[in-house]
Formats: C-alpha cells, structure tokens, sequence
C-alpha cells in the first residue's frame, strides 16, 4: 500500500476571507491508521476532502506513493470513502449494496460474488446479505458501507466521521471493529473525527487540527505525555487536563499560596521573559494529602463513581484556580460532596505553558 503525502496544499472556499487549510503539510506512512482530530470548522474534512477529490486543491500538491492526485478527478484516484450518513441504496441487498461499484467496473459475477462475500465474512455480515438496509442497525449499515469500500480493494481508505450516527455503545464496538480491520487488511486510512476518545483508541499517529493549521502530529501516547502547546493539553484528554493560571516565582509555578512544583527545564525558562504560565495537571497526576501537608484546596462538588476509580469534581477558592478542578481517586477511598480535599503532585506531572502565546516550556 503506497504512502500519502500533502504539500502545503490549500482549499480557500470562494468568497471566504481566509482558507479553510491555508497550507497543510503531512505524510501518512504506508499502512497507517492516521486520524485526523479537532472541533468543528479546524478544516480535518476539508483536508480528507481534498484527498479524496472531493474539494478543489487551490495551491499545493497532494500525492498517492510517487503519483501526484491533486487535479485527478475522484474515480482515478483508487480511494474508497466511508461517509457519516452510509449512503447505501435502500432498494438493494446487502450483497448488492457492497458489489455496485464492481459491478459500475465491469467485474466479472463471479469475482464480484466472491468479493462480496469475502468482505462479507470478514465483517460478520454473512447471513444478512440478502437483507435490505432498512432490516439492519445503525451498526450493521456502517460495516455494509465499509464492507463496499473493502471489496473495491483501494490504495486508501478515507473515513469520515463514521460513527457519529451510532449510540455509545455501538460506537465502542464498531471503533473496535474498525481499528482491527484496518490492522488485518493493512491499507492506509485517512480518519477524520471531533471525538478525541475515537483519536486516541484508534490512531497510530494522530494529527490535532485547529484553524485549518496542524498543532501537533504524533502517537496517542506522546499526545496524552507532551502536548507541544495549550490547544492541544485541552483537548487531548478525557476529562480533560486542568489548567491553572501562575506567575513564576523562584523557579515553581504560584497559584495564590500554594507553590507548584515543576521540572528544570520549565525552571530555568520561567523567569521576565515567561511570567504569565498556566500550569496543566492531569486528573490522576493529583495525590490527595493531609491538611497539614499543604496542597491546593479543592472543595467537593460531585463525585462520579465508576467502579473502579471516581472522579471528584470540585472547586477552589485559590485565585488562578479554574472554575473546575478534576480529580482521580480510587473508588474506595471515602470522599464526599461537600467535603474539603488537599491536593499536590510531582514535578514530572506538571505540565507548563506560555499564557500569552501557548508554547509548552516543559521539557
């Protein structure tokens, strides 16, 4: 399966004041899952768009391996897209839902039978083939839709918000379902979604969007560990990271009183130069101490009990503290609405940022 690769390519909508990608660079390896992550209007369906010929690209180079796809029309770019809304014939099987563009190409029946029921098998949709959709679920629609995109055997799968449709349960199971497929048939996916959970279980590489303009580009995991700036410590992240406004102050970070602890190298470049910082901390990088042993005051609002772990919601009187501070605690330790928690953390936990310009100053 080839690579995909954007070269600051540029959609700029007529009569719009400004591009909606003003110039994205990015490189999709062979075989990848990459998601492409923001909220609404950030230009990730545009990109897809783009990709899938879908929207003109007003500057810039898209290519698929070594061939250049930006002015080829969408049927000669070997790409199978998978919308939100299914667009499947209501009229028409399963089997023939899935079959339709071979059958546009010519394909002889019987490979086009056997295609049919090889996605088929691979998607549990086997005894459902002669169903129409209307006698399937929400679920079993989407898998049809990918079910047709599989059987064409593309160079790319674009999939764009496909789950939004699905209850919460079925979105779990059909991401699942998804992320393995894509594993098993090692073809390289574009996936486009608002849902920053969906990015982070599903990516290899996920690419955080905002204002047309890439954030950051990188595994889940670093993502979750480094966000490269403000925008992307608030959005990565559910619940998300709480962010506290500070002034520097002997090389820690101070909301009112209390003193936050942060690493060297946010240390030594915290100073006149970076004053204004505001301090991220994730809900379970928080450990509840004493009222003796100092920590940032946190009163109890609500307390959401999810069995294992729980989530204290509270709010503190401290001035920079947030409207909302999030805490991770075991389920069994013994807190409660209205009650009066202290909390502290480690350096190596705290993340730091530039107020003014959002710049990450952790190492």
């Amino acid at each position: 399966m080839p690579n995909v690769r954007f070269e600051k390519a540029q959609r700029w909508y007529p009569g719009a004041d400004k591009p909606a990608v003003p110039g994205i660079d990015l490189e999709i390896k062979d075989g990848e899952f990459m998601v492409l992550v923001g909220p609404s209007g950030c230009g990730k369906s545009t990109t897809l768009r783009m990709l899938a010929g879908l929207e003109e690209v007003n500057d810039g180079k898209i290519f698929i391996g070594d061939k250049e796809v930006t002015n080829l029309p969408p049927k000669d770019r070997d790409i199978a897209m998978v919308f939100q809304n299914y667009a499947l014939y209501p009229h028409m099987s399963v089997a023939d839902n899935m079959g339709f563009a071979l059958k546009m190409a010519k394909v002889p029946d019987d490979e086009r039978r056997q295609r049919v029921e090889e996605a088929a098998r691979l998607l549990g949709l086997t005894e459902y083939l002669e169903r129409r959709p209307k006698a399937l679920s929400g679920g079993q629609r989407q898998r049809v839709a990918m079910g047709r995109a599989i059987v064409r055997s593309p160079q790319v799968f674009c999939m764009d918000e496909p789950l939004s449709n699905l209850d919460a349960k079925m979105r779990v199971q059909t991401r699942t379902d998804i992320a393995k497929l894509q594993a098993d048939l090692g073809v390289t996916t574009v996936y486009v979604t608002h849902d920053q959970v969906e990015a982070m279980t599903m990516g290899d590489r996920v690419a955080v969007m905002k204002d047309g303009y890439l954030q950051q580009v990188d595994t889940p995991l670093k993502l979750y560990d480094k966000p490269i700036n403000l925008f992307v410590a608030g959005f990565i992240g559910s619940p998300q990271m709480n962010l506290l406004q500070a002034h520097a102050k002997d090389g820690k970070a101070q909301i009112g009183d209390y003193l936050v602890p942060v690493d060297p190298t946010a240390s030594t470049k915290m100073g006149p130069q970076h004053n204004n910082v505001t301090v991220g901390v994730r809900p379970e990088a928080w450990r509840v101490v004493s009222a003796e042993e100092g920590g940032l005051p946190v009163r109890v609002t609500v307390v959401e009990e999810l069995g294992a772990d729980a989530f204290v919601y509270g709010t503190s009187e401290v001035e920079g503290a947030p409207g909302n501070i999030i805490v991770r605690v075991s389920a069994r330790d013994t807190v409660h609405k209205g009650d009066t928690v202290y909390v502290t953390t480690d350096p190596e936990h705290v993340h730091v940022f530039d107020t003014e310009t959002g710049e990450r100053l952790s190492e």
